[in-house]
């Protein structure tokens, strides 16, 4: 096997500098962005408090010395740090529109950067308004200030709304209640509204302008997600799994491909009218051209509910069985096969985290002999109990078959809370005789689905949406608000909310003309190409050659253990793996900072030694889910 000569000088900036509980897993890239956007901020802060500090004049109103003065100003300028972050809060969630994608960075990683972000702008709003809190009880001005709200200038009442949003958004949003009730963080981030209109309430329209554009992009994005979901299709089969695990087969137009790895987002109306759950595809569009298969693992009341939907049809007549409408958001993915770069695979999954992996396997088992892969794949998979071996259905044939020269691909299992003596992946086949197939009789369109619309289509509607922005502001600007050398006393005497409230209207007026084109085009689409996906038949696994087959023998299978990483670096770098070696893992945040550790101390293994001959392990985090 020829392998690749030549080293990525991405590796750098790509694997793991710094591993952190609190920060996470952090590359030289994220590390020098961070510092960079701090520098901004401070520098800042700085100029305008130093501008502000020369200026100082003192306030009538409140009658403030000058301590409380300078005080006041400190904590005014924290307002726009704040404001600083929320102009880039809504870009890293962006999914028909994302930006990040286009530097290879999926939508489930840029989460982080959302987070991040968004606990600084917390943070900063936080001392902005404390630090004023301050400032109005010492001058005894707190009961008159609170609860203004002036007809010029900014408003403190709608600040203070904004705020307690902003609040209730951040502290919902930790993972010990976003990951235990998740319907609770779910349901309260929908107050970015009420804190986005009161933020214009409170900073003004040309505060407002600042962080328009990332609001601009973040509506019109979910509109279009809305639309593109649009119409329903039904589930066309499943499988039930013995580890409380469900595989959905979606309907799919033959003409829709995408990247392994990639995600899409379910709603199914039985369950909850609102709720979208994000899910790793397993299947590959160069195989299954009119499916998307994805597994569902039950850890939460939604998941639960749509086990027990699918489970319900298991003893119920093939006449009497429903159709399970869903409604289908994306498939968004990377942009590009990056793991085909390498020579050799190091694929780390831990439970539900092997989604991602089962999609990258069956696209490298489709691939033709003309196209380059990795000719060697190891895969580590840490589960709780033997039946979740059962997740690895899907490429059960590629376990059960000989190395050839297409691939070579080695099972390495560890079941962390079972002890089984003398069970190998021999025994442990028998739980794929436990998956159990369901055929859905459908009582609804069964529309295969399109996906999002091309990146030429979506920069044209947001051209025409800020056209049709720019057009309802310049006219609402001449007919509402007084203009002219006569109508300046009037224009004075205007509040300053109703230019909030001409902003906004021009904005939801853009959004609505924006909204209908696309309808329009959509209606167009699925009336010209999308139709109705006949049910297909899923065959049954055949494991008859299984006992005979030698290939079994390579796997490996430990119980009662965890996966020591540097010895499988170690093993592996001496099984001929080549000079480029992809690191991807995909499981719980500990998991993942354990392999980012082995693999930091090889980078820096590598870097002192500088050995030509050893191989270089490039580090990747997946996410299955949110």
């Amino acid at each position: 096997m020829a392998y690749r000569s030549t080293r990525s000088p991405s590796i750098f900036f790509s694997n793991p500098r710094m591993v952190n509980n609190l920060l996470g897993i952090l590359s030289s890239t994220e590390i020098l962005v961070v510092c960079l956007f701090m520098i901004f901020l401070g520098w800042t802060y700085y100029s305008r408090i130093s501008n502000d500090l020369k200026k100082l004049m003192p306030d009538k109103s409140l009658k403030l010395n000058l301590w409380k003065l300078k005080y006041l100003r400190i904590a005014t300028r924290f307002g726009l740090l704040a404001e600083a972050c929320l102009a880039l809060l809504l870009l890293p969630i962006l999914r028909g529109l994302s930006l990040f994608r286009i530097v290879g960075i999926q939508f489930e990683a840029s989460v982080k950067y959302h987070t991040w972000v968004g606990t600084a702008m917390i943070l900063f709003a936080t001392i902005h308004g404390a630090s004023t809190y301050f400032v109005w009880g010492v001058s005894h001005h707190i009961q008159h200030e609170i609860w203004k709200w002036q007809k010029k200038g900014r408003i403190y009442l709608a600040g203070e709304i904004a705020l307690i949003a902003g609040l209730v958004i951040w502290v919902t949003s930790l993972p010990q209640i976003r990951r235990r009730k998740f319907e609770i963080f779910y349901y309260t981030h929908h107050l970015y509204t009420v804190f986005l209109v009161f933020f214009l309430f409170h900073a003004g329209d040309r505060h407002f302008y600042t962080v328009f554009s990332g609001v601009f992009l973040f509506s019109l994005d979910k509109l279009l997600r809305l639309i593109q979901s649009s119409p329903k299709t039904c589930i066309v089969s499943a499988r039930i799994f013995p580890s409380k695990a469900v595989e959905l087969i979606l309907p799919k137009d033959s003409r829709l491909k995408y990247m392994p790895t990639s995600v899409i987002f379910l709603k199914i109306p039985a369950i909850s009218h609102l709720q979208w759950h994000s899910f790793s595809i397993i299947s590959s569009s160069r195989v299954d051209v009119h499916i998307i298969s994805v597994i569902i693992k039950c850890e939460g009341w939604w998941t639960s509910s749509l086990y027990d939907l699918i489970h319900a049809q298991l003893d119920k007549d093939a006449d009497k069985m429903k159709g399970i409408s869903v409604a289908i958001e994306g498939p968004y993915g990377p942009a590009s096969l990056d793991f085909l770069k390498y020579d050799s695979l190091l694929m780390v999954a831990g439970g539900s985290g092997i989604t991602p992996f089962l999609s990258i396997l069956a696209e490298i088992d489709s691939t033709t002999s003309k196209t380059r892969f990795p000719s060697r794949i190891q895969l580590v998979y840490v589960i709780k109990k033997a039946q979740d071996f059962c997740l690895l259905h899907s490429i059960s044939h590629m376990l059960l078959s000989k190395s050839n020269e297409k691939c070579y691909l080695k099972l390495k299992l560890f079941v962390t809370q079972e002890l089984q003596a003398g069970v190998g992946i021999r025994e442990l086949l028998n739980e794929f005789f436990k998956v159990k197939t369901l055929q859905l009789n459908t009582g609804c369109p069964n529309y295969a689905v399109y996906g999002p619309e091309s990146s030429s289509w979506m920069a044209i509607i947001v051209g025409f949406c800020s056209i049709f922005f720019l057009s309802f502001l310049i006219f609402f600007n001449h007919t509402i608000i007084p203009s002219g050398i006569h109508s300046k006393l009037s224009k004075e005497k205007t509040p300053s909310w109703v230019v909030d409230l001409v902003l906004i209207a021009a904005f939801v007026l853009a959004l609505a003309c924006s909204t209908l084109m696309a309808i329009i085009l959509r209606w167009r689409r699925v009336k010209k190409g999308i139709t109705s996906t006949p049910q297909k038949e899923i065959k049954s696994l055949d494991l008859s050659l299984s006992e005979t087959s030698n290939s079994l023998d390579e796997h490996e299978v430990q119980f009662r253990g965890r996966p020591n990483f540097k010895d499988i670096f170690d093993k592996f770098k001496s099984e001929n793996c080549g000079p480029n070696v992809g690191v991807l893992v995909c499981g719980p945040e500990s998991m993942k900072e354990s392999v980012a550790s082995a693999c930091q101390w090889e980078s820096e293994c590598f870097k002192l030694c500088a050995k030509r001959t050893e191989p270089c392990f490039t580090f990747h985090s997946l996410n299955f889910t949110l």
